[in-house]
C-alpha cells in the first residue's frame, strides 16, 4: 500500500507498523450486503480517504470500523490488539476517536464545557480544563470558550465537533465530511488543520465528498461501490482509474 511514507519521502523501511489493520470487512443488513470484504490499514501520521457514489457504503464501513455497527465478517486491530467486538467507548480508551456527520454539540452548554465532557475521559479536575482550553487553541476556539455552543456557526460547529475528538487524546482520527458545506476560506483553514494534525503523527480516516480536498489532503484513497472495492492507491491513480471516473468523478474530471 502506497502511503505516508511515499508522500512524504519517507523511506519505506522507515515505516511505522499500522496502528490500524482491517481485514475482510463485511457487513450485512438482513440479505443486504452493504459491504462486502474490504482491507485497509492506516500508519501514524497518514491520511486515508474513502470516496465513492452515494450508497456506496462508505459510511456503513466508517460506522463498522469505529464500532457503531457490528461487523457480519472480519477482524479489526489497533495496534496490533484485537478490537473486532469492543463497543465505541472502549475503543475510545484505547485511542481511537471520530467526529460525526451531523455536528452533535451539547447547545445548552458553552464551547468550553463541550470539550470537557470528553477531556474528562482522560483527565480530572483542573488538569481536564487546562487540557480543554489546549485543544480549544489547537483547533482555533480558544477566544470562544465561554460561548454557547447552540450559538457558534457551522464552521466553528465543525471544528468543535473536531475538539471533542481531540480531547481524548486520539492516535488514530475518523473524520466524517468534516469539510463539506464550509465556505471555500473555511475549507482551506479547515484542511491546513487536518493536514498539522497528520504531521503530528495522527492517523486520519475520512469521508469526503469535496474531490479536491480529500484527493490533495489523502496519502492513500480507497474508492468504494455497490459495498465492494473499486480501487485503491496514491489519489492521481485513483483518481484516473476509468472506472472510478465513471462511477463517481465524472468523464469530464481531470
Amino acid at each position: 500500500m502506497t502511503g505516508v511514507a511515499e508522500s512524504r519521502g519517507v523511506p519505506a523501511a522507515e515505516r511505522a507498523a499500522p496502528l490500524l489493520t482491517a481485514e475482510g470487512i463485511t457487513i450485512r443488513f438482513g440479505g443486504v450486503t452493504a459491504v462486502k470484504n474490504i482491507n485497509l490499514s492506516v500508519r501514524p501520521g497518514e491520511i486515508l480517504g474513502l470516496i465513492g457514489p452515494n450508497g456506496a457504503g462508505k459510511t456503513t464501513l466508517f460506522n463498522g470500523l469505529t464500532g457503531f455497527v457490528r461487523l457480519s465478517e472480519g477482524r479489526v486491530t489497533l495496534d496490533g490488539r484485537d478490537i473486532t467486538h469492543l463497543q465505541p467507548q472502549a475503543r475510545s480508551r484505547l485511542g481511537m476517536a471520530r467526529t460525526f456527520q451531523v455536528e452533535r454539540p451539547f447547545e445548552d452548554l458553552s464551547v468550553l464545557e463541550n470539550v470537557l465532557v470528553a477531556a474528562f475521559l482522560r483527565h480530572r479536575g483542573r488538569a481536564a480544563e487546562d487540557h480543554a482550553y489546549a485543544v480549544l487553541e489547537r483547533v482555533g476556539l480558544a477566544d470562544r470558550a465561554a460561548q454557547p455552543a447552540a450559538e457558534l456557526n457551522l464552521a466553528r460547529r465543525r471544528r468543535l465537533e473536531l475538539a471533542k475528538a481531540l480531547a481524548l487524546e486520539p492516535r488514530l482520527l475518523f473524520l466524517d465530511e468534516s469539510i463539506a458545506g464550509l465556505n471555500p476560506p473555511a475549507q482551506q483553514e479547515m484542511v491546513a488543520l487536518i493536514r498539522e494534525l497528520a504531521q503530528s503523527g495522527l492517523g486520519i480516516v475520512m469521508v469526503e465528498h469535496i474531490m479536491h480536498v480529500i484527493m490533495t489532503l489523502s496519502d492513500h484513497v480507497i474508492c468504494m461501490a455497490f459495498g465492494e472495492l473499486l480501487a485503491e492507491g496514491h489519489p492521481a491513480d485513483v483518481a484516473a482509474h476509468p472506472d472510478v471516473i465513471r462511477a463517481y468523478l465524472g468523464d469530464d474530471h481531470d
